[in-house]
């Protein structure tokens, strides 16, 4: 019997980090790496420099009991090279403090460098650590 399979697209950068991300804040870290490149670099707030998925959601895991992304848009552009586009995630987190204190609208900015389908670089900007320095700044009511 002849072979029916619809052979799929290849996904766009923009789909690439969606569905890393949408795989990460599982959190899968071991599903997120089939979208990372050998070599990646990751670089938190603060400078937290990271190697593999598995650290980012040990560190959100030291840093929230939970927290989920609420991806607002997805921008790319062309990058460093003719095979690399940047890509910008931005929206706001929304989960809970480790002392169970809910929290949401926080903003955050991810960009990333893909590369032949695989993401090269990610760097991470959010209000979390403006937030725990001054909480009153996070006091609105969670609805």
């Amino acid at each position: 019997m002849p072979d029916t399979a619809v052979p799929t697209a290849p996904l766009t950068p923009a789909q690439v980090v969606d569905e890393y991300l949408r795989i990460l804040m599982i959190p899968d870290p071991a599903g997120a790496r089939r979208f990372v490149a050998p070599g990646l670099r990751i670089r938190f707030t603060g400078h937290r420099e990271m190697a593999d998925p598995a650290e980012c959601a040990a560190f959100n895991a030291g840093r929230y009991r939970w927290v989920k992304k609420r991806i607002e848009r997805t921008e790319t552009v062309a990058g460093g090279s003719a095979v690399e586009t940047v890509v910008y995630s931005l929206g706001t987190l929304h989960g809970e403090w480790p002392d169970g204190t809910p929290f949401e609208d926080n903003r955050y900015v991810d960009r990333y460098v893909v590369s032949h389908g695989l993401i090269t670089d990610m760097q991470v900007w959010n209000d979390s650590a403006e937030w725990l320095l001054e909480p009153s700044l996070n006091r609105r009511p969670v609805t």
